[in-house]
């Protein structure tokens, strides 16, 4: 990817992603953090503009967001996890796939971005806080916005 279109494509990317993951957030007090939307938009970039875009995208929209809405504590954290997830779907996933085969990718990154947040909140907080989010990040607001990674990119 040309330079100029990396940078068009991360900006882009980062914009989107801090809007989407501010505009719906649902607060888990145990651990000072929140659920949020922003995750699809990690993959859908991910998996249309490759690695690169999607762990940018990722890791800083999502600190991005962090901090514009009081939880900047939770920023340096974010921005590996989401990055990492972005990495994955890019790497590993393309919109030239079969859904069937992005399947199992989409789930390695779940599985990476909960246990990124599982350690850091047993660091911070104690297992009890810890897995009180977990049943929040592999359902309710991540079904969604799984399903509507899979909308967009099955059309």
């Amino acid at each position: 990817m040309k330079t100029t279109k990396l940078i068009a494509y991360s900006g882009l990317s980062v914009a989107v992603v801090t809007v989407v993951t501010m505009v719906v957030q649902i607060p888990i007090p145990q651990t000072k953090g929140y659920i949020n939307l922003g995750d699809a938009v990690i993959l859908v970039f991910a998996m249309l503009f490759g690695a690169k875009i999607g762990m940018i995208g990722g890791g800083l929209g999502s600190a991005l967001a962090d901090i514009l809405t009081g939880y900047a504590h939770w920023a340096p954290f974010t921005l590996i996890i989401k990055g990492i997830e972005g990495l994955i779907v890019g790497f590993f996933a393309s919109k030239d796939m079969s859904a069937g085969k992005r399947v199992p990718i989409l789930i390695l990154a779940v599985l990476e971005m909960v246990f990124g947040y599982f350690l850091v909140e047993t660091r911070l907080y104690g297992m009890g806080a810890a897995l009180v989010e977990i049943p929040g990040n592999l359902t309710a607001s991540r079904e969604r916005s799984y399903h509507l990674t899979f909308t967009v990119l099955c059309r």
